[in-house]
């Protein structure tokens, strides 16, 4: 069940995402960031970065930091005025990001995301294109859920799957949730001493997801629980998970320096989980007849540009699977793609300098990028 296998090594991490809890950036006696904590972790950060590794934070504390400058101060809080609260808390929240990144040559960039950016599948691939775009330019996202517009029936309700769903969209290999515990244990080892850390989880088996249990007072986001959760959302999609004790400084070059947490192994790779899911659990749209060249280079691993299309078929959107067949209606290829059909009809056949002339605007040079693609 566990300890048969070593853990990953977050300095071999090519994507990471950290995600922290409210009681980690705010001081709540003070109602404000918790700057020199922050300070520590963006170092970790950049030092992460200078390793080659793309860090994107999703990060808790806007409604807290808000609750005194409104006054909000006691008992729970309506949905409205968690959203009233959030509006005002993300200013200060980002800011405070902003400050500690910047100083040390970091860019920050906000997101705010509810659980429909990454259930649509049009929407999902524009968070995804946007969030490729920032790590490429070396920025730090520094995501949150959207709680001025999620409803209560549609929300994630807590950062731990949030940040899952980030590191499914944004391809990361390792997630880690820093806690105000270090990693899980047999039982809750604030109530009982023969609790017993588990360093490393191969499988979520029952046995594992049992441990869960209810969220337990003192927990700052949910609970184990929800941790769990997104352990199987994580794993799932092919990244590592790791729970980790994040209220020390430096959180993150302690675990790169071994300190205790427990490991959760990915079930499979990233890359095969979401070709899997395009070759397997999607109905096409439409379909896209491609030419002999375009075929060889899908083949070679190639993406799929407009000038090799001969022809196309359906009413799909941005985002959709379309089936990609040869001139002899053979199915080659299953794929996302970047336009619509319409679009797609009008830029078929064209050079991808030529698109921003024929359409009026810049749009991606593949119709279906490789990562998107799934050869038959």
């Amino acid at each position: 069940m566990t300890g048969r296998s070593l853990p990953p090594s977050l300095a071999s991490a090519k994507r990471l995402v950290v995600k922290i809890g409210s009681a980690l950036v705010v001081d709540a006696e003070k109602a404000a960031p918790r700057q020199a904590w922050l300070t520590s972790v963006a170092e970790d950060i950049a030092l992460l970065r200078k390793q080659g590794t793309d860090v994107t934070v999703v990060s808790s504390g806007a409604i807290a930091l808000a609750r005194h400058t409104l006054g909000l101060t006691s008992g729970p809080l309506r949905l409205a005025e968690k959203q009233a609260a959030a509006a005002v808390g993300q200013i200060s929240l980002a800011q405070a990001w902003s400050n500690a990144l910047s100083a040390q040559g970091l860019t920050a960039a906000q997101l705010l995301l509810t659980p429909e950016d990454t259930e649509d599948r049009k929407r999902y691939l524009n968070a995804r294109a946007t969030l490729d775009t920032l790590l490429g330019l070396g920025c730090v996202p520094v995501i949150n859920e959207n709680d001025t517009i999620a409803t209560a029936e549609i929300r994630f309700g807590d950062n731990d799957r949030l940040a899952a769903r980030v590191a499914q969209m944004t391809d990361a290999d390792q997630l880690v949730l820093l806690s105000d515990i270090d990693g899980l244990y047999t039982a809750d080892p604030r109530t009982d001493p023969a609790a017993t850390h588990l360093p490393v989880i191969e499988t979520l088996t029952p046995e594992i997801e049992a441990m869960g249990g209810e969220p337990p007072p003192g927990y700052s986001s949910g609970g184990m629980r929800t941790k769990l959760l997104a352990a199987s959302i994580a794993t799932r999609s092919g990244c590592a998970m790791a729970i980790a004790l994040g209220k020390l400084d430096h959180p993150l070059s302690a675990l790169m320096e071994g300190a205790r947490c427990s490991w959760f192994l990915p079930q499979t790779c990233s890359q095969t989980a979401r070709k899997q899911w395009i070759a397997g659990s999607l109905t096409p749209a439409g379909e896209i007849m491609i030419d002999r060249g375009a075929a060889d280079a899908l083949r070679n691993g190639g993406s799929l540009l407009p000038a090799g299309v001969k022809g196309v078929k359906g009413d799909f959107t941005q985002g959709d699977l379309v089936v990609v067949i040869d001139e002899s209606g053979r199915i080659l290829a299953r794929g996302l793609t970047s336009y619509d059909a319409d679009d797609a009809r009008r830029i078929a056949g064209h050079r991808s300098s030529e698109l921003e002339a024929i359409l009026g605007w810049q749009g991606r040079d593949e119709i279906i990028h490789r990562d998107d693609l799934v050869v038959v």
